[in-house]
C-alpha cells in the first residue's frame, strides 16, 4: 500500500507540473512499487512491465497539469489517475503485440456458461495468484485482469481491446479454466514433495 500524505504528494505534483526533474524522480520512486504491481498483472515479464511503467509515468508527467486532485482525497484520486493511465498503457502495449499475431474470435455460445459457485482460487495468496495470472496467454491475462481485478464490464473490455463482447466473455471463461488447471498443478506439485 502507498504510504504518503497530501502534504507530501501535493508539492510533488506541483513540481511535476513545472517539469521539475527532482519532483518527477521523487513521485516515480514513491509510486514505483504500486505501479509495477499494476503493470506486472498485464505484462508477460518484468521487462515488458517496466516498459509499460515508464511509458505510463511519461504520460503522467506530460499531462499532470490536467490532473485535478480531489480536495479532501488527493492521494486516492492520484492513485486512481495513475492506475488508469498504467492500465491503458499496458493495454496499448498488449494491442501492439497482438497485431503481430493472428487472433481468432469465438462466438459467445461456443463457450459454456460458467456457474458462479465458489472458485478454487478463493483464499489463494495474492502473490501466488499474480504468479498464476502471469502464466496465462496475453489475451486471457488482459481480459481476466480487466474484469476480475479492475472491475471493467465486458462491454468496456471489448472497447479497450478492440474485440467483441463474446470474445471477452470467452477469454474470461478460458482464463478461469486455465487458472484452475494451473492451481491444481501447483497444488499437486507442492504436496507431492511430502508423499
Amino acid at each position: 500500500m502507498i504510504k504518503t500524505t497530501s502534504a507530501e504528494l501535493l508539492p510533488l505534483l506541483e513540481g511535476c507540473a513545472r517539469s521539475d526533474r527532482k519532483s518527477q524522480e521523487n513521485l516515480y520512486r514513491l509510486f514505483y512499487s504500486f505501479a509495477m504491481g499494476v503493470c506486472l498483472r498485464y505484462c508477460r515479464n518484468r521487462e515488458e512491465a517496466l516498459e509499460a511503467l515508464n511509458d505510463g509515468f511519461l504520460k503522467v508527467f506530460n499531462n499532470i497539469s490536467h490532473f485535478q486532485p480531489e480536495k479532501h482525497e488527493p492521494v486516492p484520486s492520484f492513485v486512481g489517475y495513475l492506475k488508469k493511465i498504467l492500465i491503458h498503457t499496458a493495454i496499448d502495449q498488449y494491442r501492439s503485440t497482438i497485431r503481430t499475431s493472428q487472433t481468432v474470435e469465438l462466438e459467445e455460445h461456443l463457450v459454456p456458461a460458467q456457474d458462479h459457485t465458489e472458485s478454487p482460487l478463493d483464499g489463494l495468496a495474492y502473490e501466488d495468484l499474480i504468479g498464476l495470472i502471469r502464466q496465462l496467454s496475453p489475451a486471457y491475462r488482459a481480459v481476466f485482469n480487466l474484469y476480475a481485478i479492475d472491475g471493467y464490464s465486458h462491454e468496456e473490455i471489448a472497447r479497450q481491446l478492440d474485440i467483441s463482447v463474446g470474445t471477452s466473455k470467452s477469454n474470461l471463461a478460458k482464463a478461469r479454466l486455465n487458472l484452475r488447471e494451473l492451481l491444481k498443478r501447483s497444488h499437486e506439485e507442492r504436496y507431492s514433495k511430502y508423499a
